[in-house]
């Protein structure tokens, strides 16, 4: 659907910047051959349809068209200029030849080292940046060779529409390009005020960014959540499954739900077989079924508090990990670490005082801070006296063995029966082993062939201690789950968390992330690296292919622009930063440096037919106004639905539409304002340092006079000097 909405608004926009079927159908035909395209690849690269590669080709549809749009855009106004067909294509060619290639090579360096990055980061970066980097060369390809000979064929001289609406579009845009270079030329003289606008907003930029949150990937609606309930140490299953069905039946009567499945012996969060836990699951209505305020995570809250005032458990709602498998809840994962080994009372102590302090933290949330690690478990111990099991003649491994077997259960061998394999545990029956006292009923067979009885060998002390003692790194571990408190994201939930570990962990105890908190922290680093990356790859082919180091700064200068409108676009709409924005600004990267080929390319191909440097610059905003607006409105409204999503996969969605569109939309006004001041003030300087020689070649071909500021709209001065 999604797709569909996005290819819809594209074609619009592009009829009515072209106002003509004949050549609104040309970069139309664009989408559908470079999307086929782009899926046989896929295809053959052994790639599937999920959510990331469909992102790339619902983002793919607003940049297929670019490249298309600049050649009929070029060929039109060339019949316009009285050429015939095949020669105003052939004219048309030889201008945009050169950004296209341009274009097409920054997008595509922009993304394709990012698919080679390691680590889960890069597996979400990968088929999602392949995918845009294959449609980007196909539509290259596509407008080099299609695109042309469809000009050539369809497209022909028309005159003045006469639908009314047109014409007043094309009266409203004819001034709105004339006041524009009118505008760049006053922009040019108070250049150092620009640059000093310039500067202001990438300290604007930084302020913004750091009022952003950060998380690692955002909450999705995944169509279900889970419940884990604990009840005191020691508590029966019986009885911990009579509890479970009060939280199933709160569960059930909850809007919104539809099954609810449940788990009891099972602690969810450790893995642990444990008897005072039970883990329950929620599976929600289909979403269309589900009003606004029915979604995962305000379902979770809302039984949160019900489930908070059950007296005899501890019942906690969660959402699932936004990626199965990394993690078992949505929240953080902190694990304590005895690196000492004081014990597990000593590590039971300190996990409760940073639970404690934890909760003094306003960015953390209280209800969601615990630790299913205890050591008030009922259990025996069995005080074994081995001088006098040896004196009975009795093997120690022997003794061992079958307290083992007897009260555990002992995996002996696999057999196989009716072409199935069964694993063979022993194990004592139930009412053998269901008293401490039972254990006087075991017998242990001595070196001579007597039965010993276990109850004159030792006797059986009451203690407390932990049911189970995991181990992190080696080290015996608690771990302790959590999340951020509400209007809080969770970076902000991790640095607090740390500040409340340094102020209470003693020396002797340290702490990890793990799951998907990890990851996060993981992420952080190699997003720094992917756009450094991007930076880089762009700069070195731009001077590569223009042999310039001057060009690649004139287009570079335009991704802060690009950043501040996705940064304030965000903070607006109350988002965070997550890997999906992050691939956003990567990708800003590309577009707000296609702008800026754009008019830097015209500008540099008028300097050297003659033109002085404002001159050039006026004349290149004004012929590229029209193409860059087409490709910024079908990129900006092909990404709308994705800022809108709604439904499975949502918050991914909106996540990078809401990115891209307000970079987008900030790259095309402020590029359009700032790219032909940096072309002027760089090609200065370069050609003063360039000395004579760099600027004979510009004396030598005949200069037209210098136009002087008027109060005028420009439109009679600029076409006389179009003329």
């Amino acid at each position: 659907i999604t797709l569909g909405e996005a290819l819809v608004l594209v074609v619009a926009v592009v009829f009515i910047f072209l106002q003509s079927w004949r050549t609104t159908i040309i970069p139309t035909i664009a989408i559908p051959v470079s999307l086929i395209a782009t899926l046989a690849i896929m295809y053959m690269l052994g790639f599937s349809l999920n959510m990331l590669s469909l992102l790339g080709m619902v983002l793919a549809i607003g940049l297929v068209v670019d490249d298309a749009i600049v050649v009929v855009e070029n060929v039109e106004r060339q019949l316009e200029a009285g050429l015939k067909p095949l020669a105003a294509t052939r004219a048309a060619m030889a201008e945009v030849t050169g950004p296209i290639i341009a274009t097409t090579a920054v997008l595509m360096a922009v993304f394709i080292p990012v698919a080679f990055i390691p680590g889960v980061s890069g597996r979400l970066y990968n088929q999602f940046a392949l995918t845009v980097a294959i449609s980007v060369g196909i539509s290259a390809f596509n407008s080099l060779t299609l695109s042309p000979a469809l000009s050539a064929a369809l497209l022909r001289h028309r005159g003045e529409t006469q639908f009314v609406l047109f014409r007043w579009f094309n009266a409203g845009f004819d001034w709105l390009s004339h006041a524009y270079a009118h505008g760049v030329r006053i922009l040019i003289k108070l250049r150092w005020i620009m640059l000093g606008l310039f500067a202001a907003g990438l300290v604007a930029t930084y302020f913004v960014w750091q009022k952003l949150p950060s998380t690692f990937l955002p909450v999705e609606d995944q169509g279900y959540f889970f419940v884990v309930i604990q009840l005191p140490d020691g508590a029966s299953l019986e009885r911990t499954d009579a509890v479970a069905q009060k939280a199933r039946d709160i569960l059930q009567n909850t809007p919104g739900v539809d099954i609810v499945g449940s788990i009891s012996g099972l602690n969810f969060l450790t893995s642990a077989a444990q008897s005072n836990s039970a883990v329950e699951f929620a599976i929600l209505k289909p979403w269309d079924e589900r009003g606004p305020d029915q979604s995962a995570s305000k379902l979770v809250e809302q039984v949160r508090g019900k489930l908070l005032q059950m007296p005899d458990a501890f019942a906690l709602s969660f959402d699932p990990p936004s990626i199965p498998g990394i993690g078992t809840t949505g929240g953080f994962e902190f694990q304590v670490e005895d690196l000492s080994g004081r014990g597990s009372a000593a590590l039971n102590d300190v996990t409760q005082a940073l639970i404690a302090e934890a909760r003094k933290q306003p960015e953390l949330n209280p209800q969601q801070l615990f630790s299913s690690f205890s050591t008030s478990t009922p259990q025996f111990n069995y005080d074994l006296d081995r001088s006098k099991a040896k004196l009975l003649g009795l093997n120690l491994p022997d003794v061992f063995n079958t307290l083992q077997i007897y009260l555990g259960s002992l995996y002996v061998n696999d057999f196989n029966l009716f072409g199935r394999t069964f694993r063979v545990t022993i194990q004592a029956d139930k009412d053998a082993r269901a008293d401490a006292t039972d254990i006087s009923r075991l017998y242990v067979r001595n070196a001579s062939g007597g039965m010993v009885p276990l109850s004159t060998l030792g006797k059986l002390v009451p203690i407390v201690g932990p049911e189970t003692v995991p181990h992190y790194n080696n080290n015996a571990s608690a771990l302790i789950n959590g999340g951020a408190a509400p209007g809080f994201s969770s970076g902000q939930a991790v640095a607090a968390m740390e500040r409340a570990a340094a102020n209470v962990l003693p020396r002797d105890f340290g702490y990890e992330w793990t799951g998907i908190t990890y990851q996060e922290l993981k992420a952080g680093s190699i997003a720094s690296v992917v756009f450094g990356l991007a930076i880089v790859f762009v700069f070195l082919i731009l001077a590569a292919q223009y042999e310039s180091w001057a060009m690649p700064f004139m287009v570079l200068l335009a991704v802060p622009l690009a950043l501040f409108g996705a940064f304030v676009v965000l903070l607006l709409r109350g988002m965070q930063i997550d890997v999906y924005s992050q691939i956003g600004f990567v990708m800003l990267i590309g577009l707000a440096a296609k702008n800026a080929i754009l008019i830097v390319e015209f500008a540099r191909r008028r300097r050297e037919e003659g033109l002085t440097i404002v001159e050039a610059s006026m004349e290149a905003a004004r012929l590229r106004l029209r193409p860059i607006l087409m490709t910024a409105f079908a990129f900006i409204l092909g990404v709308l639905p994705l800022m809108f999503a709604t439904g499975a996969g949502a918050a991914s969605r909106q996540s990078i539409g809401t990115t891209v569109f307000g970079g987008m939309v900030a790259a095309t006004i402020l590029s359009l304002v700032f790219v032909p001041v940096f072309y002027a003030v760089i090609e200065q300087l370069r050609e003063r340092r360039g000395g004579e020689e760099t600027a004979k070649g510009h004396h030598d071909a005949p200069q037209p006079k210098e136009i002087e500021p008027t109060a005028e709209p420009a439109l009679q001065p600029l076409a006389q000097a179009a003329e």
